[in-house]
């Protein structure tokens, strides 16, 4: 491969990567609802359903670059500094969970399953990320009723949207 074409390569896949991080924030930051049972104010948001289709779409380095920038980048804008180090680490390995499992096995018993672990690793990751950063392991239990509603929606929506999004031409580049 010549080294316009390496560069080239390079260049589509930041654009491609900036363009997935830019479509899971705006789908966290803009498209959500405060839940008012959580101590720390939860949050339901779109962002794990764009995650899970780019996850699906695209991989797992794509999905965990998204996921990760994405909504680490919300925390950041949007009040919740002290948390995006760990959104970073969480929805990195979501991204890459679901990726990974796209990648190897296109099944959807595979994905939906994925989908899971991954939501086991972000309750979890989010109850000890509250727990250390309040000081309180008690209250961070009124953040997983949300948390699952936003793993529901988001496998629920993102997978259906990823299988019809991989059937049309859109996708080819």
């Amino acid at each position: 491969m010549s080294t316009a074409a390496v560069k080239k390569s390079k260049t589509r896949e930041l654009v491609l990567c900036g363009l997935l991080t830019a479509l899971v924030f705006v789908s966290t930051r803009f498209i959500n609802i405060r839940l008012p049972i959580s101590v720390n104010g939860g949050l339901i948001h779109m962002g794990n359903t764009m995650l899970f289709m780019i996850a699906i779409i695209f991989g797992k380095k794509r999905g965990a670059i998204a996921g990760a920038f994405g909504m680490g980048l919300f925390d950041i804008l949007s009040g919740w500094l002290l948390w995006a180090p760990f959104t970073f680490v969480i929805r990195g390995a979501m991204g890459y969970i679901v990726g990974y499992a796209a990648e190897k096995h296109a099944n959807l018993l595979y994905t939906v399953l994925a989908i899971i672990v991954s939501g086991f690793v972000m309750i979890g990751g989010y109850y000890v990320t509250e727990g250390l950063l309040y000081g309180n392991w008690i209250a961070p239990a009124t953040s997983i009723p949300g948390n699952v509603i936003q793993l529901v929606i988001g496998g629920a929506l993102g997978v259906p949207f990823a299988e019809a999004l991989k059937k049309t031409k859109a996708l080819s580049y």
